[in-house]
C-alpha cells in the first residue's frame, strides 16, 4: 500500500478533479465523477445476475440487454458472460472513464472487472480479484465508488467474526490497493460508531463523503424467514451514517439513523447541497443537510407505506434536478414516486405494483424511462410463484408507469437479476477521445 502521505495527496487531487465534475443524471450507485461521459439515450442495459443451481449453466453471469429504440433486438438478452461459480453476485461500478464495471460478490468477495467500452453489446472479463478478504480483512464488496483513478469500494463485514464491522477499500484502476480504512466504531468525540457499512454517497462541492449500514455476512447469508424469527440477529443491523472529509478521509460525525439506512443519493441539482437515504427497517426517508451553523444532520422527513407491515424499501433513485424520488419496497412490490420539491417535507405522488418482489430501481439518464429488477439476496427472495425474476422497462410520462417490456430471467434460464448499469457507444467514444485509462487484460 501506499505511504500515508502520498495517500492523502492522491485524496486531495482527486477531491479537486471531482470539484470539477458535472452532474447530468442519476444512476443507482453512481459517482459523479462518470457523469461527465453520459450524454443522450442509454443503449444497453447491464444486469449483474445471481446463478441458481440447476438453471442454465447454474453461474453468475453479466446479461446484456438491447434498450436502443427501434432495434431489432429491442428489449432482448444481446450477451451473456458467465464468471464461474456462485458467489452472491451484488453490485457493480463504472470506473471514472466508465469503460470498466466493477461487479462484486458478497459470499466468496470476488470482484470481477468487465471491458464494456470497447464494444458496450459484447462485454469482456479482463480481470479477477480474488485476494479482497485477505488483503483488506473485509468481506462482502458491496459499492464500487468511481474516484479519478481509483475505484472504492465499500464492504459489509469482516473475516474475523463475519458480523458487521468493516470498512472501505480502495484500489487504484488497475486493480491494485492503494489503502483500507475501517468504519468508526465505539464512542468518539464525533459520536458513536457501530463499525458498519453499505454504501457511498459523495459531495464534491462540499467535500464530504457520506456512508450508510447495512449488517453483516452471518446475516445476510441467512434465510430471510429464519432471519426475522431470530431476535438476537435482528438486532445487529446498522443505525448510523458517517460523515467523512473525502480530502483526509477521516471521519468527521457519526449520525444516528435508526432502521438500517441504506442507499444514499445526493441531490443532482446544481446547488443543492442535501442527501437522502431510506431506512430497510423502519421505512422512513431521511434528509442529511447542513444547518444554520454549517453542522451535518440527519432529519427523518417522510414515511414510506405503512411500517408496521414493514415494506422493506430497498433501493431508491433521484430525478437530475433533485425534484423527485423513486422507491423500491421488496415485501410489497411497489414502486413509489415522491417530490421533493420540498426536501424538508418529501410528499409521496405515485406508487404501482411492478411485482411480487422488487428489488433496484434505475430511471433512464433523461428520466423518461424507469427499469427495475426483482432479486434482493439469494436466501432472501420469496418463495414458489412470488419468486419472480425478471428486468422491467417503463415509460414514465410525470403520470403513469406504462410497461415496456420485461425480461423473464427464469424462463431464459439466467437466474436471479439484482444489479444494472447503463452503456452507451457514445459515452464509450467519448471516453476514448479523452483518453481513458486502461485496465492491462490478464
Amino acid at each position: 500500500m501506499n505511504k500515508p502521505g502520498k495517500t492523502r495527496w492522491a485524496m486531495l487531487a482527486l477531491a479537486a478533479a471531482l470539484a470539477t465534475a458535472t452532474v447530468l443524471a442519476d444512476e443507482t450507485c453512481n459517482s459523479p465523477y462518470t457523469s461527465k461521459l453520459i450524454k443522450g439515450q442509454e443503449e444497453y442495459l447491464h444486469v449483474w445476475t445471481l446463478g441458481v443451481q440447476g438453471l442454465g449453466d447454474g453461474s453468475d453471469k453479466l446479461v446484456t440487454i438491447d434498450v436502443r429504440p427501434g432495434s431489432k433486438t429491442y428489449g432482448q438478452v444481446v450477451h451473456t458472460l458467465s464468471v464461474g461459480g456462485r458467489g452472491e453476485a451484488h453490485h457493480m461500478g463504472f470506473t471514472d472513464d466508465r469503460r470498466y464495471l466493477w461487479a462484486g460478490r458478497l459470499d466468496d468477495n470476488k470482484i470481477f472487472v468487465f471491458d464494456v467500452g470497447t464494444d458496450p453489446a459484447k462485454p469482456r472479463l479482463v480481470r479477477t480479484i480474488a485476494d479482497f478478504a485477505q488483503k483488506t480483512g473485509y468481506v462482502g464488496p458491496h459499492t464500487f465508488y468511481a474516484l479519478p483513478g481509483r475505484m472504492l469500494i465499500q464492504g459489509l463485514s469482516n473475516t474475523k467474526d463475519h458480523g458487521g464491522v468493516t470498512g472501505m477499500a480502495l484500489y487504484n484502476n488497475q486493480g491494485g490497493l492503494v489503502e483500507k480504512y475501517d468504519m468508526p466504531r465505539g464512542e468518539l468525540a464525533i459520536g458513536r460508531g457501530d463499525g458498519y457499512g453499505y454504501d457511498i454517497g459523495i459531495n464534491p462541492q462540499k467535500n464530504v463523503l457520506l456512508t450508510s449500514s447495512f449488517t453483516g455476512w452471518t446475516n445476510y447469508m441467512m434465510d430471510m424467514g429464519k432471519l426475522v424469527a431470530d431476535a438476537e440477529a435482528m438486532k445487529r443491523f446498522g443505525n448510523t451514517m458517517v460523515v467523512w472529509d473525502l480530502k483526509s478521509m477521516k471521519p468527521q460525525k457519526v449520525l444516528d439513523v435508526p432502521g438500517s439506512p441504506l442507499e444514499i443519493r445526493w441531490s443532482l441539482n446544481p446547488g443543492d447541497n442535501w442527501a437522502v437515504t431510506a431506512t430497510a427497517l423502519t421505512s422512513k426517508l431521511w434528509l442529511i443537510k447542513q444547518d444554520a451553523s454549517g453542522q451535518w444532520q440527519a432529519k427523518e422527513v417522510a414515511t414510506i407505506g405503512d411500517p408496521s407491515k414493514i415494506p422493506l424499501p430497498v433501493d431508491i433513485s433521484i430525478t437530475a434536478d433533485g425534484k423527485g424520488l423513486w422507491v423500491n419496497t421488496f415485501m410489497d412490490g411497489k414502486t413509489r414516486y415522491f417530490d421533493l420539491s420540498n426536501p424538508e417535507a418529501p410528499k409521496q405522488t405515485y406508487e404501482k405494483v411492478t411485482g411480487k418482489q422488487v428489488n433496484m430501481v434505475s430511471q433512464s439518464w433523461d428520466g423518461k424511462r424507469v427499469y427495475i429488477t426483482s432479486s434482493l439476496l439469494a436466501n432472501w427472495d420469496k418463495k414458489g410463484a412470488d419468486d419472480e425474476q425478471f428486468l422491467r422497462a417503463f415509460a414514465w410520462d410525470g403520470k403513469e408507469l406504462k410497461p415496456q417490456f420485461e425480461v423473464d430471467f427464469y424462463k431464459l434460464k439466467l437466474g436471479r437479476a439484482h444489479h444494472m448499469k447503463f452503456s452507451a457507444k457514445s459515452a464509450s467514444a467519448m471516453a476514448a477521445a479523452e483518453g481513458g485509462t486502461r485496465v492491462a487484460v490478464r
